[in-house]
């Protein structure tokens, strides 16, 4: 166990902060957006008064900043950057370029929904488009764990056997701006879990040749270097055991790459991510209280996907509720079709239902929980799959046809101010 620690009341926001101040981040390309402005803003403050040696720079879009990080990680500085929603997607482009040139820096995406409409709650649209990107990605449900994981993802991105970005994922608003208790970790120990970074061979400096995979090349060197960025990625499975186990070892704090709640002997499980998987411990709880057989899994790890951790949580349950806080338009449930494909065609694989639910921030309840338990239960006794659910209830349905009535009232009224038909 590492030394003194300190342990104060702060938000998720202030969490991902001193996430990059105890890494000893160098270098902070950074661009506002809500609801992760205040991340920066803290950094910010550091620096002025001197508590934090660091180089900020404010960018001009969301694009320019994830250049700049690319550019700085491969310099040999240790980067860090923020940002959400519409930023994030503003920055796709490079997100896809500097994770090809194997720049390992750490970016903090505070989720939030997608436009249109517009939305400043969190769901998980905005993060799940980058998940082909190269990023990895670390999903965090709590402010503990926003600092814990932030160290962690540092030490993943720079080993060696991976070299890739990674993006730590926190809920916007529900966690963003809510105050929990954290136990930071002291800096010396900070440091023994995370050496300076070093850059090595990968190093650009000047005077120093070095080749690269970012000049125009045809299909099969172009694969090459792809296929090389997949087997990095999935080197950071056995890499991030590593580190978890490191960090445990450090600071007391376990962070496996799938958690698992109540699930010795469950017969239905839950499996969702981010802060919402709050609720689904609360409703777990509730409904162990009653004699029911409910667990929970949640994925830390996204990418790479932790396929052999999910196979053996939950094969040989009754049925699985997977409850994805994303759509993907056509398909549906995205967390859905992932544990889909790697539950298929596997003896003993439960039942698998989908919910979409908690889209732009909508709360679920404990009673939505029990109900989609149910409903899981009834899948697993009749061998028959219920297509996707929205969690939406007839009060809702009613709230919104009443604001579409609204809506259509003032269009009649003025087209008939207009004096046309």
């Amino acid at each position: 166990m590492s030394g003194k620690t300190t342990r104060e009341l702060m938000t998720g926001n202030a969490a991902a902060a001193w996430g990059a101040r105890l890494a000893g981040a160098e270098y902070l390309p950074v661009f506002p957006i809500t609801p992760q402005t205040e991340i920066i803003e803290t950094l910010g403050r550091w620096i002025d008064g001197s508590e934090f040696d660091a180089r900020m720079v404010t960018l001009d879009s969301e694009h320019s900043m994830v250049t700049a990080a690319g550019a700085a990680a491969l310099a040999g500085a240790r980067v860090f950057t923020a940002t959400s929603s519409q930023g994030l997607l503003y920055a796709m482009e490079m997100l896809y370029t500097v994770a090809g040139w194997r720049a390992p820096f750490v970016l903090t995406n505070v989720s939030r929904g997608l436009a249109s409409p517009i939305t400043l709650e969190p769901d998980h649209n905005d993060i799940l488009a980058a998940r082909d990107s190269g990023f990895l990605q670390i999903h965090c449900a709590t402010c503990q764990e926003v600092v814990d994981c932030t160290l962690i993802a540092y030490r993943i991105a720079e080993d060696s056997r991976v070299r890739l970005p990674a993006i730590v994922n926190l809920d916007g608003f529900y966690l963003s701006f809510t105050r929990e208790p954290v136990t930071l970790p002291d800096q010396k120990g900070c440091a023994a879990f995370l050496p300076p970074f070093d850059a090595g061979e990968h190093g650009f400096r000047a005077g120093k040749p070095l080749s690269e995979a970012v000049a125009v090349l045809g299909g099969a060197a172009y694969s090459y270097f792809r296929y090389e960025t997949h087997l990095a990625a999935e080197q950071a499975l056995g890499v991030y055991d590593e580190a978890a186990a490191a960090f445990a070892k450090a600071f007391g704090r376990a962070y496996p790459a799938l958690e698992s709640y109540a699930l010795d002997d469950a017969e239905v499980v839950f499996v969702m991510m981010g802060s919402f998987a709050t609720k689904a411990k609360d409703a777990v709880d509730r409904m162990r209280a009653e004699g029911r057989k409910v667990g929970l899994v949640r994925p830390r790890l996204l990418r790479p996907f932790p396929a052999d951790a999910f196979r053996a949580a939950l094969l040989g349950r009754k049925a699985v509720a997977v409850i994805d806080q994303n759509i993907s338009f056509g398909k549906g449930g995205i967390l859905h079709a992932e544990v889909a494909s790697v539950l298929y065609g596997q003896p003993n694989a439960p039942m698998l239902v989908s919910f979409i639910g908690g889209l732009g921030g909508r709360d679920i309840s404990a009673g939505e929980f029990a109900g989609m338990a149910d409903i899981a239960e009834e899948a697993a006794k009749t061998g028959v799959a219920p297509p996707p659910r929205l969690l939406f209830t007839g009060d809702e349905l009613r709230q919104v046809r009443k604001f579409q009535a609204v809506a259509a009232l003032a269009g009649a009224e003025a087209k008939g101010d207009s004096g046309h038909e």
